[in-house]
């Protein structure tokens, strides 16, 4: 999936998260943070203020982000997200598909939130799940938006939209 260059991106907690305990751990790909925090200060990527509220370990990860953000983040409390949220839960509580676990856990997650800041704001959701249309015990945030026309693409596809290059250089 491609997008327009002008689009802003929205990462879900699982990016920031994952990249920081795996792949692109900061001891050994300093440049995917360096190039995360130049995508905020240039206003192509947002941190919403769920996510950040789910960002609770390592402490670097922590501090990095607020650093990052400068404490400043992109809040779901506007209105048009807040409607936006009420049409998503709404379907996922109505939703037979879904187990009352899997609804209840929806409810309490920043996925829901992300994604209606998305739909309201017309920002692309980054999420490292992968769609599974018919899983009952969880709803996937690729399906969510998918139902809900709003843009989903995976920590790749951002990376490459955003023109993010990575080169190799040895150390010590």
């Amino acid at each position: 999936m491609t997008f327009p260059v002008e689009r802003i991106c929205v990462p879900d907690t699982n990016v920031l998260v994952a990249a920081y305990h795996h792949y692109y751990a900061p001891d050994i790909c300093p440049g995917f943070w360096d190039s995360l925090l130049h995508h905020m200060v240039s206003g192509r990527l947002l941190i919403i203020d769920r996510v950040f509220e789910e960002i609770i370990s390592p402490t670097a990860l922590v501090e990095w982000t607020e650093r990052a953000t400068g404490h400043s983040y992109a809040t779901t409390s506007t209105q048009p997200v807040v409607d936006a949220y009420r049409q998503l839960i709404d379907w996922v509580q109505d939703n037979p598909q879904f187990t009352p676990g899997a609804r209840a856990h929806f409810a309490r997650v920043a996925d829901g939130w992300l994604a209606a800041y998305a739909m309201a704001t017309g920002t692309v959701v980054v999420t490292n799940e992968v769609s599974a249309p018919q899983s009952q015990s969880s709803v996937k945030l690729p399906d969510l938006c998918r139902q809900f026309g709003v843009p989903c693409v995976n920590t790749f596809e951002m990376l490459r939209e955003l023109g993010t290059r990575f080169e190799w250089q040895q150390t010590g």
